[in-house]
């Protein structure tokens, strides 16, 4: 009897192996189609997919910091990988199906942002492929990510990008991987706000600290943590202290606040600096007259009301924090928690104001925005929001600062902050809001943060990532005077 041929693969050549998943991998690529999917997060869905494939699969702590790698780097650099993988395609990038791309973007940042090895990055992102993709489309992957592997990033650049001086915003578009409209708003602000960086340099410092991987920072609630108690509490190469909050602790190194007593305690939280310095300003703000009570209009999730609440205690007054939506109500609730002052949280629209009128001595409105401030953090924002999205919150944002202007006692200040330097949403807002009023006065905000370089010209503040190591928080503070 004639011994049968052994069974063949679906090439012909060899048996077919199955493919084998690479925990880290997987973990990046399920964020990735998170965030296109549902329009999640990353610093959301990222953390919970890691603890799910540390039960499941024992994912180690190396694996676990190579997806967050990917992940992040791949968001922030997906203009600049979109670019390279058109150049590397038979069609439209529109025509690749989502789940291909997001395969692809994680090949190409193996390949043009990290140190691993050409051929293992390749590799890896194939087998990968055949996990989530099929054998079909795994062939394409392996095909572009060859073409990919031709040239290293500045070879691409060279390649992808139109010169600086034939079409500058495009060429820091794709160079720097910020959507266009973005690289000329940022640039309109830094210009308005630091005319000394209004060049190619300045641009390029803020657009690559917009892509570096931002400090983990905590902050210690006054009256129940202090930063060098926190310090303390840890080794000492694990911290730094702030560079210009006094609440400030910087972790080096992206260590792990849920290995900080204080923190699971309350006592303290995870705070940007930019974040903390808005608080501490309005807090410093001098009054006249009284100082019993203080509303936060805008509270969600918690951070500045738990800083300006614990500020508030220590001189005998109270907190109002007000948050439209009830999910993030509680979320300011639980960041309250053991407040040694009394406070209240409560779930009402600003715009539409649940308490008295001229009731407050101090108020804060963080109002909704674009988030372009936050890049850093959040760098899927930046492919998510479009230009008409300003057009949307401009309502909400005057309507909001309003409504803190009347809930604010004669005498009494108001903060009005965004994370976002664009002009629409930070002084425009302000002085739309002031015509209609002449009971209104700036304060200088700068005299209330010593030593923070970089303030221009005031009254109003521009914080900046590449300036300060702080998200773009903006600040106006203004008095009511009748």
């Amino acid at each position: 009897m004639t011994t049968p041929p052994p069974a063949r693969g679906r090439r012909g050549s060899r048996p077919y192996r199955r493919p084998k998943k690479d925990p880290a991998r997987m973990v990046a690529f399920e964020a990735l189609r998170a965030v296109d999917e549902r329009d999640a997060y990353a610093n959301l869905v990222l953390p919970a997919l890691l603890r799910e494939a540390e039960q499941k699969n024992g994912l180690e702590r190396r694996d676990a910091a190579l997806a967050t790698e990917l992940v992040y780097g791949a968001l922030r650099r997906q203009g600049t990988y979109d670019a390279v993988i058109a150049a590397c395609v038979d069609r439209p990038l529109r025509e690749v199906d989502p789940p291909v791309l997001d395969v692809l973007v994680l090949g190409a940042h193996q390949l043009l942002g990290t140190r691993i090895p050409p051929h293992a990055a390749v590799s890896a992102t194939v087998e990968l492929a055949r996990v989530v993709l099929g054998d079909g489309r795994a062939k394409f992957v392996n095909a572009v990510l060859r073409r990919i592997a031709a040239r290293d990033l500045e070879g691409w650049l060279d390649e992808v990008a139109p010169p600086f001086d034939q079409d500058a915003e495009d060429h820091l578009a794709v160079v720097h991987s910020h959507p266009r409209w973005v690289v000329s708003a940022l640039w309109d602000s830094l210009g308005r706000w630091q005319p000394q960086q209004a060049d190619r340099a300045g641009i390029e410092e803020l657009l690559d600290a917009d892509n570096a991987r931002p400090e983990v920072t905590l902050v210690a609630r006054p009256g129940r943590a202090t930063a060098e108690e926190l310090r303390s509490s840890l080794p000492e190469e694990a911290t730094e202290p702030g560079r210009w909050s006094p609440y400030a602790v910087r972790l080096t190194e992206g260590g792990d606040p849920a290995g900080v007593d204080a923190v699971r305690e309350n006592r303290a939280g995870v705070q940007d600096e930019g974040s903390q310095l808005v608080a501490a300003a309005l807090a410093a703000a001098p009054l006249d007259g009284r100082d019993r009570l203080w509303l936060d209009g805008c509270a969600g999730p918690g951070g500045k009301a738990a800083l300006l609440a614990a500020l508030a205690a220590e001189r005998g007054a109270a907190l109002v924090a007000s948050e439209k939506q009830p999910h993030r109500a509680r979320l300011v609730a639980r960041a309250l928690d053991g407040n040694p002052g009394p406070y209240t949280v409560i779930a009402a629209d600003g715009t539409r104001p649940a308490w008295q009128h001229a009731a407050f001595d101090r108020v804060l409105v963080d109002v909704p925005c674009s988030g372009l401030g936050a890049l850093r953090r959040r760098p899927e924002a930046r492919w998510r929001r479009r230009p008409d999205d300003l057009a949307a919150f401009g309502p909400l944002q005057r309507g909001l600062l309003r409504s803190a202007l009347a809930a604010t006692r004669p005498g009494g200040v108001v903060g009005y902050a965004t994370c976002s330097p664009h002009l629409a949403e930070t002084r425009a807002v302000v002085d739309d809001v002031l015509r209609e009023r002449a009971d209104v006065e700036w304060i200088d905000a700068r005299p209330l943060l010593p030593g923070l370089p970089g303030l221009g010209d005031g009254p109003d503040i521009q914080l900046w990532p590449h300036i300060h190591g702080t998200d773009a928080m903006y600040l106006a503070l203004l008095r009511r005077t009748a």
